[in-house]
């Protein structure tokens, strides 16, 4: 596979600007960031809904009659709870302890799955897959961009949506899917999935069915008040959730167990380096993820600080945010394991202060 580095546009590219996107490079794409402001758009998705285009991210097939065991030993979790229909998150460890990528793995039958992967990562997970398939009979196929993805996202998701399709989404349960007819296109894949916390769907649609799908979305949301989200509320619904963001709370260095990905890893099977994690498991780690609230007055940022009481070095920040739903700063990051129990008093230290933080278990938001 080549590799493009110029940045790419979105198939919706214009609409997104018509729309008043303000659009920034994000992982080799330009992606609207914001449309009326990060705290409105995430607000909408807590209380009503919203729909996002994700369309940077990855989509790889996976086909043949070794498919289901070549994902058993590329990936974390256990495949074979997978059956049609279904969908599971899980990761790519690396041979160093790390982490390849995290990614959705869908059950399209016994010898064929859609992985959906990060899109920093296509070409990195790509190369990895390649790497690691040459004893089995599978046939990889990147779709990435040939496929538009919008999530629907809030609890008003269904009533948005339900219009678009003569399948009864309330039947969809989380993770699962099914292929359907929505608005009047075929086989439109509708993912009972997200990355926000407040329920809804992804549904992926080929680029040239796109601007019909978004423009019937918008349609039929209209009368619920829909509206177009980007990237910056998408970051904090998902930090108020507690979820991984590669590149921030995960990544080439950090373990599942560390990232308190345990569940998602699971030591039934052999798969890469699973002997690796595994002691990790049983022995314990040197550090944990933790997530922490801020008591004092601040905000805290990737690659803060963090400090015990007696002032010593702890660890770092991954990610951190001002909470819209909350109203008060959040964050997420690695302190050493005898730091991370929950309640206690840590600093964030923040141009040369020290913040007092406690932390606390997951997730920030509670629905």
């Amino acid at each position: 596979m080549s590799i493009d580095n110029s940045i790419k546009k979105l198939t919706l590219d214009s609409v997104h600007r018509k729309l008043g996107a303000k659009m920034v490079e994000f992982a080799g794409y330009e992606m609207p960031i914001q449309y009326s402001g990060v705290t409105h758009e995430h607000l909408e998705v807590r209380k009503n809904v919203g729909v996002f285009d994700v369309s940077h991210m990855g989509e790889f097939y996976v086909k043949g009659p070794d498919a289901t065991n070549f994902l058993q030993f590329v990936t974390s979790n256990d495949i074979s709870r997978l059956s049609p229909g279904k969908v599971q998150y899980s990761c790519f460890p690396n041979n160093s302890g790390g982490i390849v990528d995290d990614l959705l793995v869908y059950c399209l039958s016994s010898s064929e799955y859609m992985l959906v992967v990060n899109a920093s990562n296509i070409s990195k997970n790509w190369n990895w897959l390649d790497t690691n398939r040459t004893s089995y009979d599978v046939e990889l196929t990147n779709s990435s961009e040939s496929i538009s993805l919008f999530a629907v996202q809030g609890p008003n998701s269904i009533k948005a949506l339900q219009s678009l399709t003569d399948i009864d989404l309330n039947n969809l349960s989380y993770y699962t899917f099914e292929s359907m007819n929505m608005a009047d296109i075929p086989d439109v894949l509708v993912s009972a999935t997200g990355y926000t916390g407040s329920g809804g769907f992804e549904l992926y649609v080929p680029n040239d069915q796109a601007y019909i799908l978004w423009e019937r979305i918008m349609d039929s949301g209209s009368e619920y008040g829909i509206i177009p989200v980007g990237l910056g509320a998408r970051d904090t619904l998902r930090l108020e959730m507690g979820y991984c963001l590669y590149g921030n709370d995960i990544n080439d260095n950090t373990s599942p167990i560390e990232a308190g990905l345990s569940w998602i890893t699971k030591f039934n099977k052999e798969f890469i380096n699973s002997g690796f994690l595994k002691k990790q498991k049983d022995s314990g780690v040197e550090k944990k993820l933790v997530a922490f609230e801020l008591i004092d007055r601040g905000v805290p940022r990737k690659n803060y600080i963090l400090a015990d009481q007696m002032k010593n070095e702890i660890g770092m920040v991954t990610s951190g945010t001002m909470s819209p739903s909350l109203g008060k700063a959040i964050g997420m990051g690695y302190v050493k394991t005898i730091n991370s129990r929950s309640g206690t008093e840590i600093f964030v230290i923040i141009r040369n202060k020290y913040l007092k933080a406690r932390i606390v278990s997951l997730p920030f938001w509670k629905n």
